[in-house]
């Protein structure tokens, strides 16, 4: 079996330099259990579970593999000090965050012996979790699904590879052996692929998802900040498209709309609702604000139940070059052997 070793692979302990990222409502036990068990590293989505679903998912990959694996982190959840608690009990080897992590909270990691890795989309933000002990850092460009920058992962790369001596996840538009023979090219210890591992057998998302997923081109994403206030890559749908036509009157009228819609499905309590769309207020708007309450649910009524019309799925643009649901086990292996046939194949100097 071909493998590619890395600072990020013997950091970690893996056998392949590929990361499987913490995607909300798609990245659970299931698929990351899969991943571990290909030699790379899969990541748990914890924001978009409870505490005890948490526990319970982090449970059932430890008796599924016995090789590495991580969970996401948003430092700004209510319990997340508990959260840290329960990884550090479970010798969770890595711990990676949604957004900006605390301080504290790192060194509370690394002292448990965890490696903390990081989200980044700026040379600057990732000096500062560098100068707070960071072990690595995952960076995306604007090629990547979800919340997401403006600039492309070939200048968002070199820019953090020039600020940080730590290992660099690239992020962003990487789907295959020729993308993680670039980023190594570059200077990357590995790439972190979301879309990708989304589209795989071991993934949760529905069927017909999936489908409507491989059917999309290209320029069938679009980046609109009409979801939840900040710059998101989404799959074009109706609800997106109509949000983005939207004045802020009927802006406001069809986010109530979908605040109730959800509110209904998920139980939630307004109360609830309206602490986390105050928590996100700052310098979005109303509507902003209430689609940001029950974004998670938006995206779990298509991710989870099926319901393509449900409007917001995060996509990055490598959607529009993929075409089959191969198994993890088969996609792992066969990335580092196209990136390993890709480096062999470069022009040696003379």
């Amino acid at each position: 079996m071909t493998t590619l070793s890395t600072p990020f692979t013997e950091l970690v302990g893996v056998r392949h330099p590929l990361v499987q990222t913490g995607m909300g409502w798609v990245a659970g036990p299931r698929l990351v259990s899969a991943t571990a068990q290909a030699g790379a590293l899969g990541i748990l989505a914890s924001a978009t579970m409870t505490f005890d679903e948490l526990a319970a998912a982090v449970k059932e990959v430890k008796s599924r593999t016995d090789r590495p694996f991580g969970v996401n982190l948003r430092a700004d959840a209510e319990d997340a000090d508990r959260r840290v608690d329960l990884l550090i009990r479970e010798r969770v080897r890595v711990v990676s965050f949604a957004l900006a992590p605390r301080r504290e909270m790192i060194a509370r990691l690394k002292d448990a012996g965890i490696v903390v890795v990081p989200s980044v989309g700026a040379a600057r933000h990732a000096e500062k979790v560098a100068g707070w002990g960071a072990d690595a850092v995952i960076v995306q460009g604007g090629e990547g699904g979800g919340h997401t920058g403006g600039v492309a992962t070939t200048l968002l790369l070199p820019s953090v590879l020039d600020a940080v001596d730590i290992p660099v996840i690239a992020a962003g538009g990487f789907f295959d052996g020729r993308g993680l023979a670039a980023a190594l090219a570059y200077g990357a210890a590995g790439v972190a692929m979301g879309t990708r591992f989304l589209l795989t057998r071991e993934s949760t998302v529905p069927d017909a998802v999936k489908q409507a997923y491989l059917a999309r081109g290209l320029g069938d994403t679009v980046v609109t900040r009409k979801v939840d206030g900040l710059p998101h890559r989404v799959l074009r749908t109706d609800l997106v498209d109509a949000l983005e036509r939207a004045g802020r009157v009927s802006g406001l009228a069809r986010a109530v709309r979908s605040a109730v819609r959800f509110r209904r499905l998920t139980g939630l309590s307004w109360r609830s609702m309206v602490r986390e769309g105050m928590a996100m207020r700052r310098e979005r708007t109303w509507a902003q604000v209430v689609i940001a309450a029950n974004t998670p649910m938006l995206l779990r009524a298509g991710l989870v139940e099926g319901d393509t019309g449900a409007g917001v799925l995060a996509s990055g643009q490598v959607v529009g070059l993929l075409a089959d649901l191969p198994s993890v086990a088969d996609l792992v292996p066969g990335i580092v052997d196209e990136a390993a046939a890709a480096i062999r194949a470069l022009p040696q100097p003379s």
